[in-house]
């Protein structure tokens, strides 16, 4: 039996791409006075990409374009949402931008979005102005518009986001720096680690927890009750890209928050620590156990295991804390030569279930004995 090749993932377009479509159709149906069912728009990579319509309506003063939006293969929050424009005229000339229900409005610093304006980010906003002034000037117009998106779900689809931790109340962002959504994007992940990171800082913090996941931030939050919820970020795979993050803004005091698997590979220097990226290394958990005065038995029994949690069970079945204490001192020793200093990093290994493993902090003034 021949096997199957693997489609390609497909890609799908922003929210501010939708945003764009949607403003120039609403533009075309107040203008031309007639219902519209597809829009071609232009992105910031230059293709050309045609949308088709939910629907548009209007009347004489003021018309509205809906789009579905279609994120393509990526797992998005927002795939399948309704995104509007609505267009009216005003008199004196000039183009004014708004967000709508569902689109939120920013609260706090560190956003590439002043507070109090709505969540529409520099590129959507960019394209959205340029797209309808185009067709003003094609049009021939002198009056001015007023261009209002909203996303009628937004508040709902928004509660799936980081939005409110970031700040962005009342709904969800328009986003979208190419106007395609790439699928599983390790730049679209990395950009929201930036962001994050800059929204603790400008909200005070000095000190962030960086975790590997949803669960392992969870624990985070509970062994640190008294931080700000800005001070929680979710760094997935990308320890090393976080740690120079958090160096770049001189973030004093790191927590790293995870478990056996992707600390594993932290510890041996592996920066990126998605499961494809590398293969856990049982001998070098074999030379840690035998560092950590584990008894040979037990260290041929970590050779022969199969993952990096069940390594961590056998350890804590047997008592050996030690263990774990060297594992988070060489996550911690490792993060400190990624970032060259300059900051104090813990490190906390807990199981799936919660059980704290190990905890270890370097300070600056002695992270390179």
């Amino acid at each position: 039996m021949e096997k199957q090749e693997k489609k390609p993932l497909r890609y799908g377009y922003t929210t501010g791409s939708c945003a764009t479509a949607t403003a120039k159709a609403a533009l075309l149906a107040l203008i031309e006075q007639k219902k519209q069912e597809k829009v071609t728009i232009k992105l910031p990579t230059g293709e050309a990409v045609t949308f088709q319509l939910k629907n548009c309506e209007f009347t004489g003063e003021m018309a509205v374009a809906r789009v579905i939006k279609d994120g393509g293969d990526d797992p998005d929050a927002t795939h399948g949402a309704l995104i509007e424009t609505t267009v009216t005229w005003k008199p004196e000339p000039g183009i004014v931008l708004e967000g709508g229900k569902g689109v939120g409005r920013v609260t706090k610093p560190g956003l590439p979005v002043p507070v109090g304006e709505a969540a529409i980010n520099p590129v959507p906003r960019k394209m959205i102005m340029e797209t309808v002034q185009e067709v003003l000037e094609e049009y021939r117009i002198t009056l001015g518009v007023k261009v209002v998106v909203s996303v009628p779900d937004g508040e709902e689809i928004a509660k799936k986001t980081l939005n409110g931790r970031l700040g962005i109340i009342g709904g969800i962002s328009i986003l979208g720096t190419r106007g395609i959504v790439v699928p599983f994007s390790n730049a679209a992940y990395k950009a929201s680690i930036v962001q994050a990171i800059r929204v603790a800082i400008l909200s005070g913090c000095d000190h962030l927890v960086l975790s590997t996941g949803g669960r392992s931030e969870k624990y985070g939050m509970e062994m640190y009750p008294t931080l700000p919820e800005e001070a929680f970020i979710e760094m997935g795979d990308f320890v090393g890209f976080a740690l120079k993050q958090c160096k770049k803004e001189n973030v004093k005091r790191v927590t790293l928050m995870g478990m056996m698997g992707k600390f594993s590979k932290l510890a041996q220097g592996v920066m990126m620590v998605h499961a494809k990226s590398a293969p856990v290394d049982f001998g070098f958990l074999s030379q840690i156990a035998e560092e950590s005065g584990v008894p040979e038995q037990l260290r041929e029994q970590i050779l022969k295991a199969n993952t990096a949690s069940q390594v961590g069970d056998l350890m804590l079945e047997h008592g050996q804390r030690l263990f774990f204490q060297q594992l988070c001192e060489q996550c911690c020793r490792t993060g400190l030569r990624e970032v060259g200093g300059g900051m104090a990093i813990e490190t906390i290994i807990t199981s799936l279930k919660g059980v704290l493993l190990g905890r270890v902090t370097i300070d600056e003034s002695d992270w390179n004995r």
